[in-house]
Formats: C-alpha cells, structure tokens, sequence
C-alpha cells in the first residue's frame, strides 16, 4: 500500500503537464487577483493577453539562454505594442507599418526556430494591443501591461528552469523513445504472414520515420543549447547518451535485410515470421517502458524474456537452415536477428554506467548563428517565391493588411479578431490551413454556445475572474491535442475578458462573424495568393533526397574502408537522409489530399515514397553492420556499386546503355566472388543487390515525375 501510495506521489512530481498547467494556473491567477485587489479591473485583460501571448513563444534553453530569449523577446513586444499604439491613429501609416512588420517578423523565422517563435509572439502582441486600444486614455498604459504580463509568465518559467533544469531533455528522449516504439510496431507489421500487399505498411512505416526524424531533431537542438553552456553536468551527459542510443537504434530499426513480400509468401506457414513480429513489439514496449523510465527517473530493468525469446528464434532459423541450406532468405533472416541482437544489447546496457563513460565522438552538429554574415547568408536564400517561408511572410502580410483595410471600410466595433483569426488560421500549407479553418470555426461556435449561459450564471466580477483562469488553463491543456477544444476555451477567456467591461453578451455575435470573415479571408490567401501547389516541386525534393541517399552511402563505403565510428560527418549525412525521407513523406502527404492533383502523378509520388524508402532501408542496414573490410574485392565492388547509384540517381537523362552495362558489371562481380561467410561479406553482396534491383524503377519514376 505505501509503495503504491509512493508511486503515486512520485507520477504527480514527475508529470510535465501537470507543472506546465500548474505554471499557466499560476500566471493568470496573478494577473486576475492583482487587478482585482488594486481595484482596477481593466487591468486583466493586457495582462492576461501578456500571459498568453509569452506562453505561446516560450522556448526550451539553458539559463543563459532563456535570459537572451527573453531580452529579445520584450524587446520585439514593446517595438510591436508601442507602434501598434502610435500608428493606430493612422490607418493609411499603419497600414505600411502592418506590411513592413509582418513580413519582416516573419522572414525572422529563416534565423532559426527560436526566432520563428518569438516573431510570431510580437505579430500576436501586435494584435492583442488592437483589442485593447481604447481601452486606456494613456498610449504606454497597455503596452506597460501587456510587458508586464509577459514578464511575469517568464518569471515563472525561469523559476520551473531552476527546480528542474535538465526536465525539458528528458521529455525530448522520452518522446524519441515513444516514436521509436511506434517505428518497431510498424515494422512488426511488415512480419505479418497474412499481409497480400506491404505498400500500405511500407508508407505506414516512412510516415512513422518522419514523424521519429522530428522528434530526433529537436532533441539535439535542446541538447545542444544546454552543451553550449555545459560544465559537466551528469544529467547532460546521460540525456546525451541516450539520444545516441535512440540514433543507433533508429538506423537498425530503418534496416531492411529482405524484400519483405517474398518473405512471407515463401515462410507463411512457418512461425519464424510470427518470432520475428513478437520480437519487434517486444522491443516496442521495452521502448516504451524505457520512455517512461527516463520521465520518472527509474532505472531501466531489461526484459528478461529477450534471452528465451531470441534463444528459440534462432532455434527456429537453425531448423530452416538445415532444412534449406545455402537459402539467401534464411541468411537474410540471420542478419536480420543480429541487427535486432544488437537493438537488444543497446536496451539491455542503457544504464551502464561504463557505457555512459566511454569515450566517443560526442559533438553534435552547430545549427546555431555564426555572426553577421551567416545572417545575411540565410536571410538571402529565403528572399525568393521559391521559398516556402517568402511566400508566407508576403502572404500574411497582404492578409493583415486587407483585413485591417476591411476593418477600416467598414467601421467594424470589433473587427480586430480578424486579424487574430487569420494569424491563427492561416499557415505556409494550403492542407493545414483547411484544417485548422474547420476546426477554429467550430470552437469558436462552441465557445459561444457555452460562454453565453455562464455569462448569465455566473455575474459576478469573481466569478469572472475565476472562470477566466479556468478557461486560460484549459486552453494551454489542449493548445498542442485538441485544436478545437482549444479555440472553445480561448473564446470562453475572451468572453469573460470583455464581460469585465460589460460587453460579455455584446461581443458574441461579432466574434462569431470576425472569425468566420476571418477565416474565409485566410483561405482565400493560401488559395490564390502564391498557392503552395504551384511551388511544390515533387521533383526537386525527390532529387535532394536521392542526393542524401547517395551521400549517406558515401559515408557508410568509408566506414568499410577505414573501420566503424561514429564521427560526425557520418551522423551528420544519415540524418541528412533521414531527413530527406521525412520530407518526401510529407510531400507525397499533401499531394494525396489534393483534389488537382494528377491520379498518375499520386500513384508515382506514392510508389517513390515506397521505394525510396526501401532504398533507405537497404542502406541503413549496410551502417548498422559497418566495419572496416580488408578484402580488396569487396572493397571494389562497393565502390563500383556506389558510382552506380550516383550515375545512374545523378544522371539527367539517363544513359540507359552506360547504365545496363554497369549493372551487368556488378551482376558478375556478385556472381564471382566467393563471400566468407565468417564475416560480414555475405550481407555487403546481399545488400548490394537489393539496393541495384530497386535502382531502374527509381530511375524511371524520377523521370516521370520530372516531366510531368
């Protein structure tokens, strides 16, 4: 009973959502009660808008860090709030300002995420500072207030930061442990002996892998800010140690060792497929247990269930072996066992003390600013329609500015929520936009519906205030699930924010028509304003993820030929592919839910999907088994097989006669050679064949896709 009471305890003290929602309650407890004992009422609303807007632009760092984040973003709220203030009485100079500050804010977001955040927090407290305008007689009351709120919720971020400083890296490992149990589960259904068609899986599997890849990055980004200022702190190390393990196991996990549809036709009476699947879940959950250990601060105990598990699989493959010697697929099925041998032991030693110790290539790659001329340097490469982050900017400010325009023609009380639905609303994707469309109408409905009848039960200023911390904490509960949930809440806040006023009842219907205004306006931008599908070229990303493809199997030759370590500029090119995978995957995504595009032009985008995907697997699982080869042979046929994939991914067109006399180049080469099966020679021929056998039909969709 007490241990159980103990464990208890122990998840409410490490439950992040609960801190975070703690923090929020917190905030907009202050900023409803100071007002209300200084009897100056009015105050809640910039200071409660102060808190939301910081809230929405905090960033994980180290101390230093979070103190420069903070300095530049007071700094970009008082430049947008004062201006707002003093342009305001000028719409026509206004209007210049809104166009000028809105690109140039967001166009910020081409220095890194960082700055993506805070420019959008200074566009949000653009507009908030609009709600409010008339609301003081004095133009620097507001901005003061809104200052003021946005400083208090930082206050107490910084306060969280002390207490758990290394928390926000453990929510990042555990996270990439969570999605890489998600990869594990999807790959065990490639085992699945009643599977007719594996496309499905196979997309199923690259959407898992990106969505891992994601994750992955952002973890070494909140690593690298905290080893920048590191003095040796253990709870560093280990979050970095672990994030190399969850690298490791991401490239074993994206191997592929055998065409998986011959697989199970050929096995799918024998229940090797069906070991090979509980093994994959198996260490699905011990992903997952380990994702959980990491959050709670346990120590990661090893299923000891692994041993018999693996004991009686290879059994089963010695069994096949014996019964069909000299079968490639049962070799193949070796190799395979190994790699998840391998995934096992990184499992069963991640907290061993000797590992955490051992001395390896720990540098991460700098994403960070390196002075002036890397500013200029990526501010230039986005001032063009080709990119994405150019079109928004240029898109988001012709939206305000027209909505302001609007606004102004038709002399609208409260058309300022306009403006907040589209900023909200509108985003770089055309699909995400309609999404988000849907789902903010439909809060906002909801919001009204119930707000409505509160307003009427509870009258009285405490229980306004009360609701309002209520509704602000509801809001950040479900901001990053529940999309609709959120706006519901946000406009309950808004509500009860302007009943303060006496306006509660008078605002409901203008809110429901600014948001629908506001967001038929978005629409139309994302449609007919520089419209993401005349820009996507399926083309361009399909060759810089081939060209990732090819550097990353660059990289894994070298490991051949000078032995295996995790050096940089390795980890650097299989992220690169990965990466390239994970945005081909969403790509292909947005295509298929658009209506204009091509039937043959989606199958194409699917089936490279697939293909390229293989293609990574088949790589991956040549670096997962990487070492050096001294056998001059060996070394020559993957040399020879690497300059055929880049001749025949680089070359355009295609020399089909060059190409065909290549490929039967290394047909004999694979014929002759006598691999030793002590080593890893078999798996280099094995893979080797996988990866030319997929290369004609890449080729040939490459093409197809660029002409058309």
């Amino acid at each position: 009973m007490r241990l159980t009471f103990t464990s208890g305890l122990r998840r409410y003290a490490y439950n992040s959502a609960l801190f975070y929602n703690l923090r929020i309650f917190f905030a907009l407890a202050g900023t409803a009660s100071v007002p209300w004992f200084m009897d100056q009422i009015t105050w809640t609303i910039p200071l409660t808008l102060g808190v939301v807007a910081a809230a929405l632009a905090d960033l994980d760092d180290r101390l230093a860090g979070r103190l420069r984040n903070l300095l530049i973003t007071l700094v970009c709220f008082c430049v947008a709030s004062v201006s707002v203030e003093l342009l305001a009485p000028t719409p026509w100079l206004f209007t210049l300002g809104l166009a000028v500050s809105t690109w140039g804010f967001i166009l910020l977001g081409s220095l890194g995420q960082r700055y993506a955040t805070i420019a959008f927090g200074a566009l949000l407290i653009a507009i908030y500072t609009l709600l409010g305008i008339q609301l003081f007689p004095q133009w620097y009351v507001q901005p003061i207030l809104l200052l003021t709120g946005a400083i208090w919720y930082n206050l107490l971020t910084l306060a969280g930061h002390l207490i758990f400083p290394v928390r926000p890296l453990q929510e990042n490992m555990a996270r990439c442990f969570e999605e890489l149990a998600v990869c594990l589960e999807a790959k065990a259904g490639l085992f699945d002996p009643d599977l007719e068609d594996d496309s499905p899986s196979l997309i199923e599997m690259a959407m898992a892998n990106g969505k891992l890849v994601a994750t992955l990055n952002q973890a070494k980004n909140s690593i690298q800010s905290r080893l920048r200022g590191d003095r040796g702190q253990r709870g560093t190390r280990r979050t970095l140690h672990y994030y190399f393990i969850a690298q490791d196991i991401h490239e074993r996990v994206s191997s592929s060792h055998a065409q998986y549809h011959a697989l199970r036709h050929e096995y799918r009476d024998s229940d090797v497929l069906f070991r090979f699947q509980r093994l994959l879940s198996m260490q699905s959950r011990a992903c997952q247990q380990l994702a959980g250990c990491i959050l709670m601060r346990d120590t990661y105990q090893h299923d000891p269930r692994f041993e018999r598990a693996f004991l009686h699989l290879n059994e089963t493959l010695d069994r096949l072996e014996k019964a069909r010697p000299a079968n490639s697929d049962i070799k193949a099925m070796h190799y395979l066992l190994n790699n998840l041998k391998a995934i096992d032991a990184q499992l069963a030693t991640v907290e061993s003390e000797q590992a955490l110790a051992a001395g390896v290539d720990n540098t991460l790659s700098s994403e960070g600013l390196n002075g002036w001329a890397d500013i200029r340097l990526r501010f230039s490469r986005h001032l063009s329609p080709e990119s994405p982050l150019f079109r928004h900017a240029v898109r988001m400010s012709l939206l305000l500015c027209a909505g302001y325009t609007f606004i102004q023609l038709t002399g609208m009380q409260h058309g300022y929520w306009i403006l907040l639905t589209s900023l909200f609303v509108c985003q770089p994707n055309y699909n995400a936009t309609r999404r988000r469309l849907a789902l903010r109408i439909a809060g906002t409905l909801a919001g009204i519906v119930t707000g409505l009848p509160l307003l009427w039960l509870v009258p009285s200023v405490e229980g306004q205030l009360v609701l309002i911390v209520a509704s602000g904490v509801l809001f950040f509960a479900f901001r990053q699930s529940q999309y609709a949930h959120a706006t519901m809440f946000i406009t309950l806040l808004v509500l009860f924010c302007f009943n303060l006023l006496g306006e509660g009842f008078e605002v409901a219907l203008p809110r429901v028509v600014d948001t629908l205004l506001g967001c038929g306006i978005a629409w139309l931008a994302v449609a007919f304003i520089w419209p993401d599908w005349r820009f996507r070229r399926l083309s361009s990303v399909a060759e810089r993820t081939l060209k990732a493809n090819c550097r990353y199997l660059d990289a894994i030759l070298v490991q051949y030929h000078q032995g295996k370590d995790n050096r940089l500029d390795y980890r650097i090119a299989r992220r690169d592919a990965h990466n390239g995978d994970a945005e081909l995957a969403s790509v292909v995504s947005n295509i298929s839910a658009e209506k204009n595009t091509l039937p043959g032009t989606r199958e194409a985008a699917f089936r490279l999907l697939c293909l390229n995907h293989s293609f990574l697997s088949y790589i991956s699982a040549l670096g997962a088994h990487r070492e050096k080869i001294p056998r001059e042979a060996m070394l020559t046929l993957m040399d020879d097989a690497v300059c055929y994939v880049d001749d025949i991914l680089h070359s355009d067109p295609i020399n089909k006669e060059k190409a065909q006399r290549q490929l039967a180049d290394l047909a004999h080469q694979i014929a002759i050679l006598d691999a030793d099966p002590e080593t890893k020679e078999p798996l280099i021929l094995q893979q080797v064949g996988l990866l030319v056998t997929l290369l004609p039909e890449i080729a040939q969709l490459k093409t197809h896709i660029q002409n058309h």
